[in-house]
C-alpha cells in the first residue's frame, strides 16, 4: 500500500505531463473502441442480413441437398423432428421451408423466380414477410391459395395486388407444376437479390403445387445467441441420423466468411497504426520522466533502495497512469458507442446504392458488445506494460554517482 500511495503521488508531481499522457491513452481507447465497434457492428449486420433473414444460423436438410438443391433431395416432414430441435435451450424457432424455382408470368412478361413455400406464422422469426409488406395483406393459413411477391418482381411483371400470377415449373420427380394464383401482397427487402425475384407461397399450397406432399427442402433455425452455433450444431447432429445434414451459416455462406475475414484484417492494420502512434506517445513520456528524475533515482539508490524496488515503483506508476486513461476512455466510449448503436449512420446516394448492390442495408451500425471495450483496454494496458520495461532496465543499469552529478 505504501508503494501504491507513493506511485500515485509521483505521477501527479508533474500534472501537465500526466494529463497529456492520460489524454493520449483516453483517445487511444475511445478511437480503437469506436473503430472496432463499427467493424463488429457491420459484420453482425452482414450476418443478420444473410443468415438472420434467409438461411438461418443453422439449417437442416437432406444429406446431399446442398450439393444438388432439387426437390428430389427433399425430406419427409414430421412434427416430432422439428419439435425435438426446438426443445434445445438455444433454439428459438425452426422454420419449415420448401424452396424451388419456377417461371413467374403475367399477361405481358415472364421471369424465373425462387418459390418459397413458407409457414406464415413461423416465417416471422426469419425473413418476416409481414414486416416487409408494403401493399396488400398477409396470408393467414398454410393452405391459402394466394402469393406474396417481392417489389422488384412485381415492378418487372407490371402486376399489383389482386392481379393473377402464373407459375410454371417442374415438381417432385419430374412432374409438371403449373397453376394460377392471386397476388395477395407485395413485400420489399433492402437486399436487391431477394427483392428481384421471390414468390412466397403458403407451405401446404406449395407442397401441392410441386407435388411434394408433407416434404421440405430445408429447415432454417434461429438462435438466441449466434455465438452458440457450433454447440447447437453438435447437439442437433446427435439427434439426427446420417440421412440429414446440419450446416452452420459459415458453411452455407463461405463467401461471407471470407469477406468478413478480409475486412477484419484491413481493419486490424488501421488499429495497428493507431497502437504504434499511441505507443510512441507513451514512450516519449516515459523517456522524459526517466530523464527528469535521474537525480531522484540516484539518491534513492544511494540510501539503500534496491534496484528491484525502484523498477517496481516505476512500473506501478506507469500502470496507474495507464489504468487512469483506460477507465476514463472506457467511460467515454460507452455513451458514444451506445448513441451510434441506437442511431446508426445512414448513407444515401451512390454510397447507399453501392451497399445495396453488395446485399447490405445502407447503414453503419455499431456493436455494444462489452468485450470490444475490454479488449481494446487490455491491448493499451499491454502496450504500456511492455514500454515500462525500459525504465525498469534503466533503473537496473543506473550509476547512482553519475545520476546525482547530473
Amino acid at each position: 500500500m505504501f508503494y501504491l500511495k507513493l506511485a500515485w503521488r509521483n505521477i501527479w508531481r508533474n500534472k501537465r505531463r500526466t494529463m497529456i499522457t492520460t489524454f493520449s491513452i483516453v483517445l487511444a481507447v475511445v478511437l480503437s473502441s469506436f473503430t472496432r465497434s463499427m467493424q463488429i457492428g457491420t459484420y453482425d449486420q452482414m450476418i443478420q442480413n444473410s443468415a438472420g433473414i434467409f438461411t438461418g444460423y443453422l439449417q437442416v436438410h437432406q444429406n446431399g441437398y446442398w450439393d444438388q438443391p432439387t426437390l428430389n433431395n427433399s425430406f419427409a416432414y414430421s412434427d416430432s423432428l422439428l419439435s425435438n430441435i426446438e426443445s434445445l435451450p438455444q433454439v428459438t424457432e425452426v422454420i419449415p421451408r420448401l424452396q424451388s424455382y419456377a417461371l413467374a408470368s403475367s399477361a405481358e412478361k415472364s421471369r424465373a423466380a425462387m418459390i418459397v413455400g413458407f409457414d406464415p406464422k413461423a416465417e416471422e422469426a426469419l425473413s418476416n414477410p409481414q414486416k416487409h409488406l408494403i401493399k396488400g395483406e398477409y396470408p393467414t393459413s398454410n393452405n391459402e391459395r394466394a402469393v406474396l411477391i417481392t417489389e422488384g418482381l412485381a415492378s418487372y411483371l407490371n402486376v399489383t395486388i389482386a392481379d393473377s400470377l402464373v407459375l410454371l415449373g417442374q415438381g417432385y420427380h419430374g412432374m409438371s407444376a403449373a397453376d394460377l394464383y392471386p397476388i395477395k401482397g407485395i413485400v420489399e427487402y433492402g437486399i436487391p437479390e431477394m427483392n428481384r425475384g421471390m414468390v412466397f407461397l403458403p407451405i401446404e399450397e406449395a407442397q401441392y403445387f410441386f407435388g411434394t406432399t408433407n416434404r421440405l427442402t430445408a429447415a432454417p433455425i434461429t438462435l438466441r445467441d449466434a455465438q452458440a452455433v457450433d454447440k447447437v450444431q453438435s447437439q442437433i447432429e446427435q439427434q439426427l441420423d446420417d440421412s440429414y445434414e446440419v450446416m452452420t451459416w459459415r458453411q452455407l455462406m463461405p463467401e461471407l466468411v471470407q469477406a468478413i475475414e478480409a475486412d477484419s484484417s484491413s481493419g486490424m492494420i488501421i488499429l495497428l497504426v493507431l497502437y504504434i502512434v499511441i505507443g510512441f506517445g507513451i514512450m516519449g513520456t516515459i523517456l522524459m520522466m526517466t530523464a527528469e528524475r535521474q537525480y531522484e533515482f540516484g539518491v534513492m539508490l544511494s540510501i539503500g533502495t534496491s534496484r528491484f524496488r525502484l523498477g517496481g515503483m516505476l512500473l506501478l506508476e506507469l500502470l496507474l497512469l495507464a489504468l487512469l486513461g483506460i477507465v476514463v476512455g472506457g467511460l467515454l466510449s460507452l455513451p458514444l458507442i451506445w448513441y451510434f448503436h441506437l442511431n446508426p449512420i445512414h448513407f444515401s446516394g451512390d454510397a447507399a446504392s453501392a451497399m445495396l448492390e453488395y446485399g447490405m442495408e445502407p447503414i453503419l451500425p455499431f456493436s455494444t458488445d462489452p468485450i470490444i471495450i475490454m479488449g481494446q483496454a487490455s491491448i493499451i494496458l499491454g502496450i504500456t506494460a511492455l514500454i515500462s520495461l525500459y525504465p525498469m532496465w534503466h533503473a537496473h543499469k543506473l550509476n547512482p554517482i553519475k545520476a546525482m552529478r547530473g
